[in-house]
């Protein structure tokens, strides 16, 4: 346990709890974690399997200047008291030509941000949990055209079954609930454990507000339904089998869906920042690495932990068509469904599956509590913006437009 945070044991008690609530429901046989067939196949072709090593920006054929001025971005703002810290992370043709940690991980402890600082991911985590879900298609487990109730009995009603895994993939379920979660009182008074099973029963019972397959609306109940039909198709709870088929494979070692009381100590504190009566960020400290988990169970929406370094193998996977070394996650027929500009967000974006698709094929994905990562294909480019500064002014869209110009 870390000396400085010293309610640790509290934190892996709490941890312990969400094991026991997932292994509880699925404590039968699990089916076999790589079966035969799309996954884990060697790839012949040495590009495609591509793993990351580092560069010099000129080798990878980026301007070293304009590296510098896009990091000048964040060092100004943490200088002006706009963010508290960042961990940046850039990478083309399969080199990472900048990697730079930024700032302060915990300011009142005078702790640095470090290159291997561990980050709550927020939504970062619904690309993962939709990669989740290719590869059960890919197993022949499930389609993404099934409806819900296929896997789920409870969502086995008029207002619910005509809802697909394609519409919670693309948030156009017709949800319109506000909640990650509603309330585990009623379990709690009955000695239950929680599972997210049951969670996501509940918001059967409110179903869609509007048709499904008609509007968009960003929805953390869809994500987390997904999460129960992962469990349910896998017959395995979410983490491990995230763990096994993803984290393992691509090398992320310090990556789980749930904070590791072995590693609170590089843990960033999130500061949430608000604009103040003179035009200035104020922040007040959010999530401090001794605090209980949020929620009670393993959830898909978010709750990710990660590094820059592990969450950039996952990335360079994408670009490398769902391969990473000698690991093949995906299909290159599962990535195009991915990043495949599938339902409109506004005028100027769509959401794929798990993604936000660009003009041009740039995919992405923000968190709420600070943290960024965007793909850009047509360059072999991809970029990671990580802070725990939600709130904060942070340059990151001018960051990526820099990046994206010293591409020569």
């Amino acid at each position: 346990m870390n000396p400085r945070h010293p309610v640790a044991a509290r934190v892996a008690v709490a941890c312990a709890c969400i094991a026991l609530a997932t292994l509880t429901v699925f404590a039968g046989p699990a089916r076999p974690v790589f079966p035969v067939g799309a996954g884990f196949s060697r790839p012949a072709s040495a590009d495609a399997t591509r793993t990351l090593k580092y560069g010099s920006p000129a080798s990878a054929g980026i301007d070293p200047a304009a590296l510098d001025r896009g990091v000048d971005l964040f060092r100004q703002a943490i200088d002006r008291d706009e963010l508290r810290g960042a961990v940046l992370l850039v990478a083309r043709r399969g080199t990472i030509v900048l990697h730079e940690a930024l700032g302060w991980r915990h300011r009142g402890y005078r702790l640095p941000m470090e290159r291997n600082t561990i980050f709550r991911m927020a939504s970062n985590t619904k690309p993962v949990v939709a990669s989740a879900v290719l590869i059960l298609e890919q197993d022949g487990t499930l389609a993404v055209a099934d409806k819900v109730s296929k896997h789920l009995p409870a969502f086995d009603t008029y207002r619910t079954r005509d809802i697909t895994l394609f519409h919670l993939l693309t948030h156009s379920s017709g949800f319109r609930i506000a909640p990650i979660f509603y309330p585990f009182d009623e379990e709690m008074k009955k000695g239950e454990t929680p599972t997210l099973q049951d969670a996501v029963a509940k918001f059967a019972k409110e179903g869609p507000a509007v048709a499904p397959g008609t509007t968009y609306s960003y929805s953390n109940p869809g994500y987390n339904t997904l999460g129960a039909i992962v469990e349910r198709a896998s017959g395995m709870p979410l983490e491990p089998f995230l763990k096994a088929r993803i984290y393992d494979p691509l090398g992320m070692t310090d990556t789980l869906n749930h904070e590791d009381p072995v590693k609170l100590h590089r843990m960033a504190t999130v500061y949430r920042g608000r604009k103040g009566a003179d035009g200035r960020i104020e922040f007040t400290q959010g999530f401090t690495p001794d605090d209980a988990p949020d929620y009670p169970i393993v959830r898909a929406s978010g709750g990710l932990i990660s590094t820059a370094m592990d969450y950039a193998k996952f990335l360079q996977m994408y670009l490398n068509k769902g391969v990473y070394g000698d690991a093949r996650i995906l299909t290159e027929a599962s990535i195009a469904k991915a990043t495949t500009p599938h339902v409109k967000i506004d005028e100027t974006s769509h959401y794929g599956l798990g993604w936000s698709v660009a003009p041009g094929g740039v995919f992405s994905h923000g968190g709420s509590d600070g943290t960024y990562a965007w793909v850009d294909p047509s360059r072999d480019l991809f970029g990671l913006v990580f802070t725990q500064s939600p709130g904060g002014i942070n340059p990151r869209e001018e960051f990526q437009k820099i990046v994206t110009g010293a591409c020569k």
